[in-house]
């Protein structure tokens, strides 16, 4: 692995540059052939992308990672048929959508992994993140979560370019 590298494996921990964090992946385990809405969290090597956050109740993460604030009519394009899958929309959108602005929390600090998004597959997969886990880690829809305190001290020894390697690859 690089400096900058993340390993996620499939018994629920996070390792980057020795230390280890619990996290939360798909409901569906790991999968090499992921589909929409099946649960599971994609095996490979991803960029993190530039990340989101909710200025009303965080601020802005130190990181390497460039990060934008979530509007209340942020969403993410989740309906393969549509041209802006896998893509962040804005709302109102014609097409179905995961809205950024949860009332729970969870998203409070995202970061884009970057799956199906180079271009996007129609139904492989979209709105896969890194993000704030439930207070129990219960599992994603496909994401990798962490606790809040655990993924900003990620975010803060993160440089541009991070790649995340879930899996066995």
């Amino acid at each position: 692995m690089n400096q900058s590298q993340i390993f996620v494996d499939s018994s629920g921990w996070l390792r980057f540059e020795g230390a280890e964090y619990q996290c939360a992946i798909g409901r569906g385990g790991l999968s090499q052939v992921r589909i929409e809405g099946d649960g599971t969290t994609p095996i490979g090597i991803f960029q993190l992308r530039d990340g989101l956050y909710r200025a009303d109740r965080e601020k802005c993460p130190d990181s390497g990672i460039d990060f934008t604030k979530i509007r209340k009519n942020d969403a993410w394009c989740d309906d393969p048929s549509d041209c802006q899958y896998n893509k962040r929309v804005k709302l109102p959108y014609p097409a179905r959508y995961e809205n950024l602005w949860r009332e729970d929390n969870i998203y409070d600090i995202i970061v884009p992994i970057g799956f199906n998004d180079s271009p996007p597959v129609v139904g492989r997969g979209s709105a896969v993140f890194l993000h704030v886990a439930q207070h129990d880690y219960a599992p994603t829809e496909g994401c990798v979560a962490l606790a809040r305190d655990d993924l900003k001290c990620l975010l803060s020894t993160l440089k541009n370019e991070a790649m995340i390697k879930i899996g066995t690859v």
